[in-house]
């Protein structure tokens, strides 16, 4: 069950992953994030934004796998610290999500991030 989590967890964090670029790259879909703020495309001097998320999300993606076992050796040793800070980070980003002012950014986010939030306590706590 633990590593089935952690795998979900991953696969989770990857297809978020590859929304990020596309938000860098002037997709129009600003109302998805960042409380929705931006109709259309992000202004350039906030697509920075997405690219911090995408190191994120693969990081977070690296940490949970390597708290349920997968070698990854330079995490691994301190992969149940880590996987606390996920944790955290994904219930910051469950309450963000539940209280966006966007509707779009918080019917897509919140479910997303309320499984993560799930799934990486279950496996830092495994």
């Amino acid at each position: 069950m633990l590593v089935c989590a952690a795998l979900l967890f991953a696969l989770i964090a990857v297809g978020i992953s590859a929304f990020q670029p596309v938000l860098v790259l002037g997709a129009p879909w600003g109302e998805f994030t960042l409380g929705g703020r931006w109709r259309g495309r992000l202004p350039m001097k906030v697509r920075a934004i997405p690219l911090f998320s995408l190191v994120l999300l693969l990081g977070f993606g690296t940490i949970i796998l390597a708290r349920a076992g997968f070698a990854v050796p330079l995490v691994q040793q301190h992969a149940q610290l880590l996987a606390w800070l996920v944790v955290g980070y994904c219930a910051l980003g469950t309450i963000a999500n539940a209280i966006t002012p966007s509707k779009r950014e918080r019917n897509l986010w919140f479910p997303v991030v309320l499984c993560m939030l799930v799934l990486s306590l279950f496996v830092a706590t495994s």
